[in-house]
């Protein structure tokens, strides 16, 4: 590929997720557009106590999990920081990532301030990223398969766009899952070169790990809109949560930040037509609120502390150093006339 064609690929994959975010926008308005703000708003409040506290729970098991990314991507590495380190650099990084979009870009920059403050070079960082990447990949690809089956056909058949595209979802992340266990058989212990960055293979049982934790995480992320949803619709959670993967894997797809919109456009579609619209969006606001605004303002506060407490460190290691610059001269005349 061109240099030409190569640019003009990154521009059609960035602006991509404006196209796609305006569309979501243009659905969103036609499914709530005879609601009024305020429907919406009584909606939200309309959520009991006790499922938002739920929710907030499921929300911080949820992130507790995908810190765990870091400390698989770590063994991956072979490298070694303090639990408190990857806890806060994986909870940090998704926090930014889920509500910035484009992961690579936004979480990968705040976990290479922090990795390489802590002695991880730059190239075990990309490897980190790269393999988080497939992690979650793998494990979405395991619920959009198994969502597959469990959610109903005449879900499927409500619209033939939503239909094909989730056909073709299906198709891909089984063929995706097959090829990537197929490659820890095939080429174990084997390494791929691309670049100057030697990626080693994963065992077949870190990808299995690498599943059951992507597949967690999705889980525990759709335990919290599940909360919010159950005062207004009943539906099975397997039924969900393989409605919830699809939405949520489009969502990345489309490179909208945090799949805002696109998220909330197929899931309406899914839903029975019966359902109050108004409510639904209302229970998606919540969970909105609590799984990304939250987790930011939270995490970012915790990181705030850090750097000040670094900063406070680094500032009386300084001052410590200029008092002793002075003493040098002295202790070395001390030391001479000792030798003499």
């Amino acid at each position: 590929m061109s240099a030409k064609a190569k640019r003009l690929f990154k521009k059609v994959i960035s602006y991509s997720g404006i196209f796609f975010f305006i569309l979501a926008a243009i659905m969103l308005w036609w499914q709530l557009h005879e609601y009024s703000f305020s429907d919406i708003v009584h909606a939200l409040l309309a959520i009991p106590v006790i499922n938002l506290v739920m929710a907030c729970v499921a929300c911080l098991m949820g992130y507790l999990c995908l810190s765990l990314y870091d400390f698989l991507a770590l063994r991956y590495v072979g490298a070694h920081v303090s639990w408190w380190k990857w806890m806060l650099a994986g909870m940090l990084g998704f926090a930014i990532s889920n509500n910035a979009g484009h992961a690579v870009v936004s979480g990968g920059a705040i976990r290479y301030r922090l990795y390489t403050r802590w002695r991880i070079s730059g190239g075990n960082i990309v490897k980190m990223l790269t393999f988080s990447g497939f992690t979650f990949f793998l494990g979405c690809s395991a619920i959009v398969i198994a969502g597959y089956f469990l959610v109903p056909s005449e879900i499927l058949s409500r619209s033939v766009g939503a239909s094909v595209g989730i056909h073709t979802l299906f198709i891909i992340c089984t063929a995706a899952v097959l090829a990537y266990f197929l490659a820890t058989i095939v080429f174990q212990r084997k390494s791929i070169k691309i670049g100057t960055i030697k990626f080693q293979m994963p065992t077949t049982k870190m990808a299995v790990l690498q599943t059951a934790l992507g597949a967690l995480d999705s889980v525990l992320a759709g335990l919290v809109l599940y909360c919010c949803l159950l005062p207004f619709v009943h539906i099975p959670f397997g039924t969900y949560i393989g409605l919830f993967v699809i939405a949520q894997t489009m969502g990345v797809f489309s490179q909208v930040p945090g799949g805002i919109g696109v998220f909330e456009t197929i899931f309406l579609l899914a839903l029975p037509d019966a359902v109050d619209k108004a409510d639904i969006f209302g229970a998606l606001l919540a969970y909105r609120i609590i799984y990304y605004l939250l987790p930011l303002i939270g995490v970012g506060g915790l990181f705030f502390i850090y750097e000040n407490w670094l900063r406070t460190r680094m500032k009386r290691w300084l001052r410590e150093a200029k008092d002793k610059i002075p003493q040098i001269p002295a202790k070395i005349k001390n030391i001479k006339h000792r030798k003499k």
